[in-house]
């Protein structure tokens, strides 16, 4: 081999180096970029639904590990987000265990829209609540070692709990230097347990003074039987920001009126059981998933100035959508009763 060959082969090393570097060495962040808007039409189907003109849509954004170059680019885009790990998976929680719980929350989500759409439709639907599901465990925190993900607990000092509001207000009644019993049920047998108090580590950002026992996103354990049935198949979505979107398109299809008008109807946000809508994130990227769509309305939640970052995206990409403020399922809805048929 030559000189000038094996500078040659070199520098390619070189290059080939650089870019396998830039390419697969993955950093401790994650970037969430504009996803998809998807009618909702082909993911649920009530048993005799009303067919509609329009559509309904969910909007999603892309979620993945960021690289080096994906790095240096979303200081360029402000469509490209970057998220540190320790904002997306909890500690020491591996990418199965990630993606396991956003479906167990999305499987949460669309219960709760079930009941808010079958409740607004005067349709029939029982509602049988469990308890409470733990879904992650802070480090070093009292449940750490005690309590674990999939304990469903049952109640607290003797006092039957039901849903998750009941549990926050009763926990937060006590004091560092309190103590609890926890009734909870693993693998079905039901168990009690001693717990102290603690405060939050500084990452949780809660209010000064604030204690727990050390349990995250705690999701109220339900059943529902309904009528007409329903059958949800979201193919591997997870989260619970279509909360909002799925409780219209459900009630769309209990009702004989139209509610999408003809028109594209794309959105976002949590919701309860009592259809309190709630804030989500990449909502900014969401608008460009639903513009991107050809959306005509844009539902976005109130809370956590998710309505005025969705303004402001808008407004930068210039698009036609109207972007609609909702509190409640209620303000969907009733924005839609007043809104003149395409």
């Amino acid at each position: 081999m030559n000189r000038t060959t094996k500078r040659f082969t070199i520098v390619w090393a070189v290059i080939i180096t650089l870019v396998a570097a830039f390419t697969f060495i993955d950093l401790p962040y994650y970037v969430t970029t504009p996803g998809e808007a998807r009618e909702l039409d082909d993911v649920i189907k009530v048993d005799g639904g009303s067919p509609d003109k329009g559509e309904f849509m969910l909007t999603t954004v892309r979620v993945g590990e960021a690289n080096i170059i994906q790095y240096v680019w979303a200081q360029f885009n402000q469509y490209h987000e970057l998220i540190s790990e320790d904002m997306i998976k909890r500690e020491g929680e591996s990418d199965k265990e990630y993606h396991e719980r956003q479906l167990e929350v999305m499987a949460g989500s669309q219960t709760d829209a079930t009941i808010v759409a079958y409740q607004a439709a005067e349709r029939s639907i029982t509602i049988n609540h469990k308890g409470v599901l733990v879904t992650g465990i802070v480090e070093g925190m009292p449940a750490e070692g005690k309590l674990q993900a999939g304990d469903l607990i049952t109640g607290v000092d003797g006092e039957s709990i039901e849903k998750t509001k009941e549990l926050l207000d009763v926990l937060g009644e006590y004091s560092k230097s309190d103590k609890v019993v926890i009734t909870f049920k693993r693998n079905k047998k039901e168990q009690e347990i001693e717990l102290g108090f603690s405060a939050f580590p500084e990452r949780f950002n809660t209010e000064d003074g604030k204690v727990g026992i050390g349990i995250t996103g705690p999701v109220t354990a339900k059943t529902i039987k309904t009528e007409p049935s329903i059958d949800i198949n979201t193919d591997q979505i997870g989260g619970p920001s279509a909360g909002l979107m799925f409780s219209l398109e459900i009630y769309n299809q209990l009702t004989e009126e139209d509610w999408t008008k003809g028109y594209k109807i794309a959105g976002t946000g949590t919701i309860t059981e009592d259809g309190e809508v709630g804030p989500i994130g990449g909502i900014k990227q969401k608008v460009v998933a639903a513009d991107g769509s050809g959306a005509d309305i844009f539902f976005a939640p109130v809370a956590h100035s998710n309505y005025e970052d969705a303004l402001e995206a808008a407004e930068d990409i210039k698009t036609k959508m109207k972007v609609v403020p909702v509190e409640t399922f209620k303000d969907a809805s009733d924005f839609l009763k007043q809104l003149e048929k395409k």
